[in-house]
């Protein structure tokens, strides 16, 4: 599933097909992805211009000219592409079978989102009541906002018996962290997934780790986010983060931590993959 870096990546690449745009047509294939889509949803979205395209965890969130917010949710297998007028072709392996949604701009460009096995989903309602959304009420704060912190992080763990992996991919603690890059900042914070997250009470460790989370992630949406399956950007090109990652699906592969000397390996915790070198990671 698509993670904050991929989410921001797609984000950036529509904002300068969408920002400023009207939305002229809406077509949708099928009455439902994931869930049913809202009612009158292609009437309703059909005509309006979009203010601002912004993110907030893994979600992309449309403001209209109207007040009203578009959400829309990637799943496991969702893209965006952007067709420029007169453009037909499609991506070899993006079926148009699988374009659910089809958005015709004022501009001629035309917006196709695509999702073989339809788990994403998308929703509208007032932007004033985004925040009680049931998909966005009780989130945590952006991992690269000012609110978040090693404070704000030691604070949600203390007294937790939860690993620290389960806690940072809880969204209410932290919004957009995935499996990915948690194991990621695990590691170059040489903490280990599985220790209970109430257990580390040293400040250095926290600020090791918020320090990891916003470099990993940083460096994740500079490299256009990591593609081992689905994602792509919505030009059609791959992300490439993952030819740098240290830990995760490098299983049997030497610690790449200088001087270590440990071995990379997996472990089934909470249903997922876990990467980690047990080794250097405390």
């Amino acid at each position: 599933m698509p993670e904050l870096p991929e989410v921001e990546t797609v984000r950036r690449g529509l904002q300068p097909f969408l920002e400023g745009r009207e939305i002229a047509e809406v077509v949708l294939a099928r009455p439902r992805l994931r869930y049913d889509f809202p009612t009158r949803f292609a009437e309703r979205l059909a005509g309006r211009t979009v203010r601002r395209l912004d993110r907030r965890a893994k979600y992309l969130l449309a403001e209209l000219d109207d007040g009203s917010a578009w959400l829309s949710h990637l799943g496991m297998t969702g893209s965006f592409r952007v067709v420029a007028p007169g453009e037909t072709d499609a991506p070899a392996d993006k079926s148009p079978a699988h374009d659910h949604v089809r958005l015709r701009l004022g501009d001629g460009h035309h917006i196709l989102y695509n999702d073989p096995r339809r788990f994403g989903f998308m929703d509208l309602f007032p932007l004033a009541e985004a925040e009680r959304s049931p998909h966005l009420a009780g989130l945590g704060p952006e991992p690269l906002s000012n609110a978040f912190s090693a404070a704000t992080l030691a604070a949600a763990a203390r007294g937790r018996r939860t690993p620290l992996k389960a806690l940072l991919l809880d969204q209410r603690v932290v919004a957009g962290l995935g499996n990915i890059y948690v194991c990621e900042a695990l590691w170059r914070a040489s903490l280990s997934p599985l220790r209970p997250a109430g257990e580390v009470a040293d400040a250095d460790a926290f600020e090791r780790l918020t320090a990891a989370i916003r470099a990993v992630l940083t460096e994740a949406i500079a490299a256009g986010g990591s593609t081992l399956r689905d994602y792509r950007h919505a030009d059609g090109s791959l992300g490439y983060f993952q030819h740098t990652f240290s830990v995760y699906d490098r299983e049997g592969t030497p610690c790449p931590r200088p001087g270590c000397g440990g071995t990379i390996v997996r472990q089934r915790q909470a249903g997922r993959s876990t990467f980690l070198c047990e080794l250097c990671q405390r």
